[in-house]
């Protein structure tokens, strides 16, 4: 038989996150509503660094490209859980379930690199004030912004090449939501212990190497704190305190996913709703309520529009 094509010609079942109509009714709504309020919040931040010229520096560049990120993470698997809700087929197809793969991974991975990036930048920030502007200029952002992407790219795709050719051959329903990689693989015809393995390494290796670059920007910019005066001091800390929360919400569930998986089918899901879902909402609502200038920028749109409105 061959297996190759029978993977091609296949379909995955989702089991999704309930059984019972009613559940899955108010999950649906529950669920479009925060979809939307992503939707919103990620394009209100977009829309207003882009807009205000007092907005126009690095930090609120790579921000911008931040919430950008985030929507498309939550745009990757939500729509088509929120739709499965009111369906009694949630399946999916081989392809579909591999572009879920791919794209999940690929804006999983470069948000990873785009944390560290901002990391960086509140470094230099706050070690190097004088030189800030130099080292931060619009060139570099863009180039590091895009080696976020190439790197995320990368990490999907080497992912996506092993994933592919896997043979499936047994039942084809998956305890989730959506497809992903640990889940995929308990399918596959063959043994997939090594490949496991193999594939935590490579997750691994892009969340470790991320998450100790960011131990290690902080761990300067604390003592770099520690250093300097008191005013100074808060200012520094009200700044990072944000970019921190949005680290630990962002890798904590990563980590429990893919680098160390617990293997525990309802902690597994409440994890990747988390990740998926509540992650893209929570950061522009973490930076736009932290965030004394941002707070500042919606005040100076809302009496422009106040403004406008009136005079019309």
């Amino acid at each position: 038989m061959d297996t190759g094509n029978q993977s091609i010609e296949s379909e995955f079942v989702l089991l999704g996150l309930g059984n019972s109509w009613n559940i899955q009714v108010l999950l649906f709504l529950i669920f479009m509503i925060i979809y939307l309020m992503t939707l919103t919040g990620n394009i209100a931040v977009i829309v207003l660094i882009i807009l205000d010229s007092q907005l126009h520096s690095p930090m609120y560049f790579l921000l911008a490209n931040l919430s950008f990120v985030d929507m498309w993470l939550s745009s990757v698997t939500t729509p088509k859980m929120i739709s499965d809700f009111l369906r009694e087929d949630k399946t999916i197809s081989f392809g579909g379930c591999m572009c879920q793969i791919l794209f999940v991974h690929f804006i999983g991975a470069g948000e990873m690199v785009l944390l560290v990036v901002m990391a960086y930048d509140r470094y230099v920030a706050i070690c190097k004030p004088l030189h800030y502007y130099s080292i931060m200029s619009l060139p570099r952002c863009i180039g590091l912004v895009v080696i976020a992407w190439t790197a995320g790219f990368v990490h999907s795709m080497s992912q996506l090449v092993v994933i592919m050719k896997l043979p499936f051959c047994g039942p084809r329903k998956i305890d989730s939501f959506f497809c992903d990689i640990p889940l995929v693989t308990k399918l596959a015809c063959i043994d997939s212990y090594n490949l496991d393995i193999l594939i935590n390494v490579d997750c691994g290796l892009v969340a470790v190497t991320c998450f100790v670059l960011l131990l290690i920007s902080y761990t300067y910019i604390l003592l770099t704190v520690r250093q300097s005066s008191k005013t100074g001091a808060s200012k520094a800390l009200s700044t990072c305190t944000a970019h921190i929360t949005v680290v630990v919400i962002f890798f904590v569930p990563c980590i429990f996913i893919y680098v160390w998986p617990l293997n525990i089918t309802w902690l597994d899901k409440f994890l990747a709703v988390f990740y998926a879902i509540f992650v893209p909402l929570l950061n522009p609502a973490i930076y736009t309520l932290r965030n004394k200038e941002m707070k500042n920028a919606v005040k100076r749109f809302r009496s422009y529009f106040l403004y406008s409105k009136e005079n019309t």
